[in-house]
């Protein structure tokens, strides 16, 4: 999101994935002002769509900390 803090974080089940990035294509394409979108809990998120910056999708990596090895 464009001048916030921190990013915006949800979580969709895999098979949702790819329509998600299909629905957010047509939302640019057709200057859509709002597309909403439902998370894996059921809750609804509406995204402000000229207000993306980037988005990216994929596993969560992992977050070491200390002096974690492989």
């Amino acid at each position: 999101m464009v001048n916030v803090a921190r990013e915006l974080t949800f979580e969709v089940n895999d098979d949702d994935a790819e329509q998600l990035k299909t629905d957010l294509e047509s939302a640019f394409e057709s200057e859509t002002s709002m597309l909403w979108v439902s998370d894996r809990d059921g809750r609804n998120v509406g995204l402000s769509v000229d207000r993306l910056a980037y988005i990216e999708f994929g596993a969560p990596g992992d977050r070491r900390i200390g002096f974690a090895t492989d």
